[in-house]
């Protein structure tokens, strides 16, 4: 890991296509930059805030955002392999979609009323993850830790929930149609209704 680079700016750079290999960064700002294409291994972003900075089709493995904000951001096709995200939250960030998560962390992350149709959400921890509001229409959240989870309004119609934490979720709040969940799922959610199954 490099000596962190901290409280710089970076304004309307061309970081296209460019290879980011176990860099560090502590309270930079980030604006109008171009990281289409990045590839990111390792890299740690610590307190940086990102606005109107592209990351389509940019692949991030073992990469760390702590308590980062993203505003008015692209992922296009973005993805994210064993990556940490704890505390960092999305703010105006419309183009979520088609978004790819594979394992890390994402708890106490801020998406609220985010679009996140479609997405491809599998094996990671999003505890406390506050999704009030989001549109999360037609994706895959398997095997999500979504423990303490803020779910009010969301909305998972179509949405694959097969294997994830859903003590959080109120159906009585949220939108499930035709959303797919186990056997055992089902009793979570009766229970949560207040009712018996024998």
């Amino acid at each position: 890991m490099t000596d962190p680079i901290e409280n710089k700016t970076f304004a309307d750079n061309d970081w296209y296509g460019d290879e980011l290999v176990e860099q560090s960064y502590s309270g930079c700002t980030f604006s109008r930059l171009d990281l289409t294409e990045v590839r990111n291994q390792g890299s740690v972003f610590t307190e940086c805030t990102f606005h109107n900075v592209r990351f389509n089709v940019s692949r991030h493995v073992d990469a760390a955002f702590v308590r980062c904000t993203f505003q008015r951001c692209h992922f296009f096709e973005a993805e994210f392999t064993g990556c940490k995200l704890v505390g960092s939250t999305f703010v105006d960030s419309e183009s979520l979609r088609p978004l790819r998560i594979a394992g890390g962390d994402w708890s106490f992350v801020g998406l609220r009323e985010a679009d996140l149709r479609g997405i491809d959400v599998r094996g990671v921890r999003m505890r406390e993850i506050d999704l009030t509001g989001a549109d999360c229409t037609g994706a895959v959240l398997a095997d999500v830790d979504l423990s303490g989870a803020q779910l009010r309004g969301v909305r998972f119609d179509r949405c694959d929930l097969r294997g994830s934490d859903l003590t959080a979720l109120d159906p009585r709040s949220a939108h499930l149609d035709d959303a797919i969940i186990t056997a055992e799922q089902a009793l979570t959610v009766a229970q949560v209704l207040g009712m018996h199954v024998r």
